[in-house]
């Protein structure tokens, strides 16, 4: 009992002797987890011993996604190698596991999460675990698991240990009701699908836990993305990514939406870009804490006619899927970003003619891109 008391005596000291320099007052929480074993108060103290100057400690959940992957590089690139954690429930393969650390984490195992976070002295947190559109239609009781119950636990682990979240949303948090050219960060919402309503739902939790707790929430709606790092994930913007591995097949796709379907985009790049920007903005800069971004928008007709100035024989056909084209059909054609432009200094790279000389070259035909150049 005399050691316990010393040990308490020196925690407690330490504490105070640092809370006027980097240390911040961990917040007073009502834990809302479904856990029955709560994280003791005290255990917060850790994680904001960082100071500010120091480079973030950085855990990415679903990162064997489309994006995760590269952004994992981007970070490891940005604040070295082992500062950046990849996770996911699958198995890795090689290169990426051989590319940084890599743990088994599953974000509705709400006690190992804490372990995670304390454990590897997190202060940025990526959560891009979530089923997409098309899949979660298909399997919902996953998606609300996944999508809803996975996001509280974050939520929580977040709050609890004063981590910085970014949260990535979608075009499909807004629905039929909502405008559809131009569809500013604030209008009616009310999506009908799945993952569109996970999606409204983590944009006001995270929102909620900001303005309640002062959780530092960090949230983009991002357009369809496009790259040619990885396989298409059963989200409805998808055909623009496969209509690249197509092309370089056969030189012919089945698209399964309509030629006339308007729908936001944006290549990889500038998406990766734009969410380190927005969790390197200062706080003081965000105006909101959800922000619209944009690049282009294009129909897949639009796109094929460009493609087809690099691979003249190219073909598309059309075989529409009802779901996934009542689900584009929801969607806005385009974005408002003009706030994270004005705010943050948001500015995108890649049109689409810039966008389909990249993706060419990255499929292999670059010797043939130059030649059209």
């Amino acid at each position: 009992m005399l050691i316990l008391g010393m040990l308490r005596q020196v925690v407690s000291g330490t504490m105070q002797s640092r809370a006027s320099s980097c240390w911040k007052a961990a917040l007073p929480l009502r834990f809302l987890g479904h856990s029955p074993q709560q994280i003791p108060a005290d255990a917060s103290f850790y994680s904001t011993s960082a100071s500010e100057a120091e480079p973030p400690r950085v855990l990415i959940t679903g990162g064997l996604g489309q994006l995760g992957v590269g952004l994992a590089g981007l970070l490891r690139k940005r604040f070295g190698r082992d500062s950046v954690i990849l996770s996911d429930i699958r198995k890795p393969p090689a290169h990426v596991f051989c590319s940084g650390p890599f743990i088994y984490a599953d974000i509705l195992d709400y006690k190992k999460l804490h372990e995670i976070v304390v454990n590897h002295r997190i202060t940025w947190l990526f959560h891009y675990s979530a089923l997409l559109s098309a899949v979660g239609e298909a399997n919902v009781p996953l998606a609300k698991a996944v999508n809803i119950t996975g996001l509280h636990n974050i939520l929580e682990v977040a709050a609890k240990y004063n981590v910085r979240l970014f949260v990535p949303s979608t075009i499909g948090a807004f629905g039929p009701t909502s405008p559809r050219n131009h569809t500013p960060d604030f209008s009616i919402q009310r999506p009908r699908t799945i993952y569109g309503v996970s999606k409204v739902h983590a944009e006001l939790m995270g929102e909620y836990y900001y303005h309640r707790y002062g959780l530092d929430f960090r949230c983009l709606r991002y357009p369809g993305i496009i790259s040619a790092d990885s396989q298409p994930g059963g989200g409805t913007t998808d055909y623009a990514v496969q209509i690249f591995h197509a092309a370089v097949k056969n030189n012919r796709f089945e698209c399964n939406l309509k030629a006339s379907t308007r729908l936001p985009m944006m290549y990889i790049d500038d998406c990766l870009r734009a969410t380190l920007e927005v969790m390197e903005a200062p706080s003081e800069c965000l105006s909101i804490r959800t922000y619209n971004i944009s690049a282009v928008s294009f129909t897949p007709e639009e796109l094929a006619q460009v493609l087809c100035k690099y691979v003249p024989e190219f073909q598309i056909t059309y075989r529409v899927d009802p779901l996934r084209q009542a689900i584009a059909d929801s969607w806005p054609m385009s974005l408002d970003d003009s706030t994270a432009r004005k705010d943050w200094g948001w500015k995108h790279d890649f049109d689409l003619p810039g966008l389909v000389r990249t993706m060419l070259s990255f499929q292999g035909f670059s010797t043939r891109v130059a030649h059209a150049n």
